[in-house]
């Protein structure tokens, strides 16, 4: 019996596994492309400025298709040229969803019973070692959750930036080619049968890999200015808890003032009452007056323990924790004023993260521009087949070797990328404009802004120089003429109610105050007021 040679050996094998009914074999090692945008990528941070939304292409339509071809021979390797790239559709980083604001924390109102007054003894500021609101500040960028899960974001980015800067992969293929049916003969010649090994490189000459990684590197810029927005925001909203919870404390100050003094009238009512010169009624109103003090600060101490929670909640604190919470600091303006309104703009303009964020927008378009013009043309197929085996012993004579070398080069005939490339240039522009936008939003915050502390200032020193003083004299008026028998109550209960409704609107003007103080420094970007 005649023996096969290796190479029919091998042909014969491969004929043996297709014709068998089930084949157990590893899958292809080729990497599916990720998910373009649109197709539900998302980020915690918000899109991607900058970003060209349907682009997703490597290269022209129709280019990741095409089969290597330029073969030297009558072989020609039908392999489609993504299994060439690692990723050929993904050129950055995915379209992401805008960034999920943090809801804003709503500050607690005073209610509108219960009487408020104005202590004899200056502010509280908390123990010494209550926690103060740069120590909140570290606390909350190191621990809140909201802020880890969006770091995350950046990690991914790298991950990004690493895919789009990987190499296209060269290709290895075999073949046989003019296998007879059978044997040739002289009856019926043939061709020397050929087994052929070669291996086609692609040539990025229009850099597309390096145009790749800057658009995914300038996209990771926008995505750390993203963040920094998002620390922004979230810190806004300790801002809110922080002044909430000064608020809370300080009206547990006013509630228990104004309760005292209304303790020491009752005493002093009942006194007269009993010598005959008041009434039971007088008596009676003031019991109900000192009543609705008493609801009025446990509904403060339950204001207070909701601002400790929503503190926790903020600085990732464990509910014990949170619930002995105590702060450091105060409601009443010790700084100077802040810098001109021009220079406030000017420092918003520089550094604010949302604004740096558009900006990084526009340049991740301007690459994205390069990106689209390196895809006019895709890549060029270098062919090295350093074998091929020529079986000749059929017709008696030796058996040859040798090797050849060619190149592929797709012709830019009709498709250049036009349309993307057309696009990125709207794209670019587009990216302008919404940069133009945000300034002119962030300079009208930082106006407002602005004038809100300006104003509330102003509301503090008029309330502090004019109403308080005002309204004092007036109860202490009625007081004493309540006390000799020249007023009834009522009289003294009316002054008694003007003089609360100045203790809260005082109160509500300090809690406001200190809240456009710091939202003056979201505005800005920066921490100006202390």
């Amino acid at each position: 019996m005649r023996s096969i040679s290796w190479p029919r050996r091998g042909i014969l094998a491969i004929a043996c596994l297709l014709a068998s009914s089930r084949i157990l074999a590893q899958g292809p090692t080729i990497p599916e492309p990720l998910r373009t945008p649109g197709q539900g990528s998302q980020s915690l941070l918000g899109p991607a400025l900058g970003g060209m939304g349907g682009m997703g292409d490597s290269g022209p339509p129709g280019a990741a298709d095409e089969p290597l071809s330029g073969r030297i021979g009558t072989a020609v390797p039908r392999v489609p040229a993504t299994v060439t790239s690692p990723n050929p559709r993904q050129v950055g980083v995915p379209e992401r969803e805008r960034i999920t604001t943090p809801s804003a924390l709503p500050l607690a109102e005073v209610p509108l019973f219960g009487p408020l007054s104005v202590p004899r003894t200056g502010e509280e500021v908390g123990p010494a070692g209550g926690l103060t609101l740069d120590q909140a500040i570290e606390r909350l960028v190191h621990e809140n959750l909201a802020l880890k899960a969006r770091a995350l974001e950046l990690p991914q980015a790298d991950a990004d930036i690493l895919t789009a800067s990987l190499r296209a992969n060269p290709v290895l293929y075999a073949d046989s080619q003019l296998v007879p049916y059978g044997s040739y003969t002289k009856d019926r010649p043939g061709g020397q049968t050929q087994y052929d090994v070669n291996i086609t490189y692609p040539l990025d000459v229009t850099h597309k890999r390096k145009a790749r990684t800057m658009a995914a590197a300038r996209a990771k810029n926008v995505l750390q200015a993203q963040y920094q927005d998002a620390v922004r925001i979230q810190i806004d909203n300790l801002y809110t808890a922080y002044s909430e919870f000064l608020g809370a404390r300080e009206t547990i100050r006013f509630a228990d003032a104004a309760r005292q003094g209304l303790d020491e009238l009752l005493t002093r009512t009942r006194g007269l009452q009993e010598k005959g010169t008041r009434t039971i009624a007088d008596v009676s109103r003031i019991e109900a007056l000192l009543e609705a003090s008493e609801v009025q600060l446990l509904d403060a101490r339950e204001t207070l323990q909701a601002a400790r929670r929503n503190l926790g909640v903020l600085l990732n604190m464990p509910g014990g924790e949170a619930e002995a919470l105590e702060l450091r600091g105060t409601l009443r303006d010790a700084a100077p004023p802040p810098p001109p309104i021009d220079e406030l703009v000017r420092m918003a303009l520089e550094c604010r993260p949302d604004v740096v964020a558009f900006r990084m927008g526009v340049h991740r378009a301007e690459a994205e521009v390069k990106l689209a013009r390196a895809n006019r043309m895709s890549d060029v197929y270098v062919l090295y087949q350093p074998y091929t085996f020529q079986d000749n012993r059929p017709t008696g004579t030796h058996s040859a070797t040798s090797w050849a070398l060619g190149v592929t080069v797709p012709l830019p005939v009709y498709n250049r990328n036009q349309g993307n490339i057309q696009r990125s240039h709207v794209n670019l522009t587009q990216s302008h404009v919404e940069l133009a936008e945000r300034e002119q939003q962030a300079a009208n915050e930082v106006r407002q802004a602005e004038r809100q502390y300006a104003l509330t200032r102003a509301a503090v020193q008029r309330i502090e120089a004019r109403l308080l003083p005002s309204a004092t004299r007036v109860r202490d008026d009625a007081y004493k003429l309540f006390l000799r028998g020249e007023e009834d109550a009522i009289v003294y209960l009316n002054a008694q109610r003007e003089f609360n409704e100045a203790s809260r609107q005082y109160r509500d003007m300090l809690v406001r105050h200190r809240l456009a103080m710091l939202r003056l420094n979201t505005a800005v970007g920066q921490r100006l007021l202390p």
